[in-house]
């Protein structure tokens, strides 16, 4: 296979050595630093062989796998770009040791939300969802390649049509323009979510000041501060002190379900030194599957050299695994996929902690593993904190599709 003009071809396997041919599991790697480079990419196998006048291919062999680019000979842009892209990678490599984190991965909210999405197109070719079902853009694409429409607001719905509200929550007066718009909704919001909404109002009706622990623009505290009138967002430890209410022996408090743990009771503790009467829900709001991803990395950061979270950037669980591991003093990088590495990161490393947020597909995770494996021979370790069981029932207008 010769490359276009200007293109690397990436080896998803190496042919032409005697012997049957290489498999190239570190392909992924590769390609994704020559994007980074802006040097356009394709993938296939590369024959060595066939490597002539035309095309220049940089191959190697180690441990029964191979890393192999091809590529036009006048193109010497691209042939500089992939020969020290094999270079950095082929330095970063190396036996290792993966410490998966566990749990990790997809929870039960996520799994009840995109398999509304699914369901429902089985029974419409077309199905309009409001925001992104869950914060990762792997899970988008795929529901998108299959018919559905992700929207900003409602009035990009047409009317009469079918929309799901994500996972994140909506608050009234979204679900209001949706009634005026006789829209049919079909509701995905996290069931951990709608207790914090069901608080929020409890809390008001009572004559509580509700005070939302969370992060300004974040879905679901969009939604959550719309459940009642002057509800008083709090971000951080800093934030306490401006907080003014009418009556400080009536104060109640929130949070976003996927905060920092440590973090969060840091807030709560200055909430609770400025208003001693602070009233608080019955049970956490941090959600369970948050709580259960924090407290399984806290060890493997302390196992490892270096930690990976696939994750995308605005799933903010998956942002805050990023941060516990830093701030434990485990370098740790927020990677979308495989593509996400540098070799710069892996040098010298030989303890890699690898986890993902609650939004990101188990899928992700096996082809990071995979993909360390073209490096250098890969043992594999599960570091697991607690083993998840919980099952959310899916909404009644999909649970007979």
């Amino acid at each position: 296979m010769t490359p276009p003009p200007g293109t690397v071809l990436v080896a998803d396997e190496l042919r032409g050595l005697p012997g049957a041919p290489l498999a190239c599991p570190a392909a992924a790697l590769v390609d994704g630093e020559l994007r980074r480079q802006g040097i356009p990419t394709a993938r296939g196998p590369v024959d060595v062989v066939l490597s002539g006048v035309d095309t220049e291919t940089t191959w190697t062999t180690f441990g029964g796998v191979a890393l192999a680019v091809s590529v036009r000979v006048a193109d010497t842009e691209a042939r500089l770009a992939a020969k020290s892209t094999v270079g950095a990678w082929l330095a970063a490599g190396g036996p290792r040791t993966v410490v998966l984190a566990a749990p990790r991965s997809f929870c039960a909210g996520v799994e009840r939300a995109v398999q509304v999405v699914e369901r429902e197109l089985v029974r419409e070719p077309r199905v309009y969802v409001r925001k992104q079902i869950v914060h990762n853009t792997h899970v988008v694409a795929d529901l998108e390649s299959r018919g559905a429409v992700f929207v900003d607001e409602l009035a990009e719905v047409p009317p009469s049509s079918t929309v799901v509200f994500s996972a994140h929550g909506v608050s009234p007066a979204v679900r209001s323009d949706a009634d005026a718009r006789s829209l049919r909704v079909i509701d995905a919001t996290c069931p951990l979510v709608t207790k914090v909404h069901a608080e929020a109002r409890r809390f008001a009706a009572r004559g509580d000041t509700v005070i939302l622990i969370g992060h300004a623009g974040h879905e679901e505290v969009d939604g959550t501060l719309g459940e009642v009138p002057d509800m008083r967002l709090v971000q951080s430890v800093a934030d306490v002190s401006a907080v003014a209410v009418p009556d400080p022996t009536r104060v109640s408090y929130l949070t976003q379900t996927t905060l920092a743990v440590d973090e969060t009771v840091s807030i709560i503790d200055a909430l609770r030194a400025r208003f001693p009467a602070l009233r608080g829900p019955g049970s956490d709001d941090i959600c369970y599957a948050t709580t259960n991803r924090q407290n399984a990395l806290r060890g493997v950061a302390d196992r490892t050299e270096l930690v990976l979270v696939v994750g995308s950037s605005n799933s903010s669980n998956s942002q805050r695994l990023v941060e516990l591991a830093s701030r434990q003093g485990t370098p740790a990088y927020l990677i979308e996929d495989v593509g996400s590495i540098r070799p710069q990161w892996l040098m010298g490393v030989r303890a890699v902690g690898l986890t993902a947020g609650a939004s990101a597909p188990p899928r992700l995770v096996d082809e990071v593993v995979a993909a360390l494996g073209g490096l250098g021979a890969v043992s594999v370790e599960e570091h697991e904190t607690t083993r998840e069981t919980i099952e959310f029932t899916l909404p009644s207008a999909v649970r007979g599709s």
